[in-house]
């Protein structure tokens, strides 16, 4: 039985590619444990996937599976958990800013303290920009208002997790996980490993500011009603703010004052029309993830996986919830979250 899976979402990091081998393998080979390596490229363009295979020619540990299209980082995480058949999985990102070297500790820890979670927490990131450390300081201060303190501090998605939890990640019916919240909410026991965050060893950060602004509004309105809240006391102010106008209205008009009629009915709309669109706004985006859920379409695509050994014309398998089996044909199969 395979002991220890390693989960390793790619998109476009053929140039650190070679730099982590050199430094996972010579890890997973002390351990002394049946391993494998479960690398997903999420739909890159460049040559990852052939780069991968090429090293997986000398190493048999390496398995390569490919999505059709870049369905982002958490897609892709997810793909490799749901298929990852190891009694531990660890995730870790390509870039080596969270060394390999930490997944013997956390292998050791969870043995020794009997908990299913062991988080990889950025005791120093002295080597990201000031801009970097900022942004991510007020992503997990504010994520710990919105959905608790058991969320720990600077813990990304480098953690190693046990079967029990991955069977639970695996039946839940989570459309666009965001699994630094999502697996503390599970409330499993855990313990958490520190260690010191690295530069990235070669290619471009595939979390600019964009997408930082993305996975925080993704983390907000996956695990709050906090933006539905915001609404409603937007809602109240601006009723408020009408009845002052109204009284001031009614005050001015037995003073005898002459307050033309247009601009407080045009002040008036305005302010209600801008909150009303807020408003719905918010309300139409959490519409909008019912409205995908009801769909159920798939949010990944397997276009092979090297286990399967020859790649095939993808073929559409219904996939129920917590059943991956493969078919005899070793067909690639549609993953779908959840």
């Amino acid at each position: 039985m395979t002991t220890l899976s390693v989960v390793v979402p790619m998109f476009n990091e053929t140039a650190v590619i070679p730099a982590l081998v050199t430094r996972l393998r010579p890890v997973l080979d002390a351990l002394g444990e049946v391993y494998e390596v479960v690398a997903v490229d999420d739909g890159s363009r460049d040559d990852t996937v052939s780069v991968l295979l090429d090293h997986g020619r000398d190493w048999p540990q390496l398995r390569v599976i490919r999505l059709r299209r870049n369905s982002g980082h958490q897609a892709a995480l997810t793909a490799g958990l749901h298929r990852a058949v190891g009694r531990w999985v660890v995730s870790l990102d390509a870039d080596l800013q969270d060394p390999p070297e930490v997944i013997a500790d956390m292998l050791r820890v969870a043995r020794e303290d009997g908990v299913d979670v062991v988080y990889g927490v950025r005791g120093d990131r002295s080597t990201d920009t000031a801009f970097k450390r900022n942004t991510a300081r007020a992503y997990y201060w504010a994520m710990r208002r919105l959905v608790g303190a058991e969320m720990p501090a600077q813990a990304g998605d480098f953690r190693l997790l046990s079967r029990d939890v991955i069977e639970v990640l695996r039946r839940l019916p989570e459309r666009a996980p965001v699994y630094r919240l999502l697996v503390p909410s599970l409330g499993f026991p855990s313990t958490e490993v520190r260690y010191v965050r690295a530069a990235r060893a070669a290619g471009e950060t595939k979390y600019p500011l964009l997408r930082m602004v993305a996975l925080a509004w993704e983390s907000t309105a996956s695990f709050s009603a906090a933006p539905l809240r915001l609404a409603t006391w937007l809602g109240m102010y601006s009723f408020l703010l009408c009845l002052a106008l109204i009284a001031f209205g009614m005050v001015a008009y037995v003073a005898g004052a002459t307050i033309p009629g247009w601009t407080s009915m045009f002040v008036a709309v305005l302010l209600l029309s801008g909150v009303q669109l807020v408003c719905l706004g918010l309300l139409g985006d959490y519409i909008g993830r019912i409205y995908a859920t009801v769909q159920n379409r798939p949010t990944f695509h397997v276009g092979f996986d090297s286990l399967d050994d020859v790649p095939r014309t993808a073929t559409v398998v219904p996939e129920s919830i917590g059943d991956e089996s493969r078919a005899p044909d070793l067909r690639p199969v549609i993953g779908a979250r959840g």
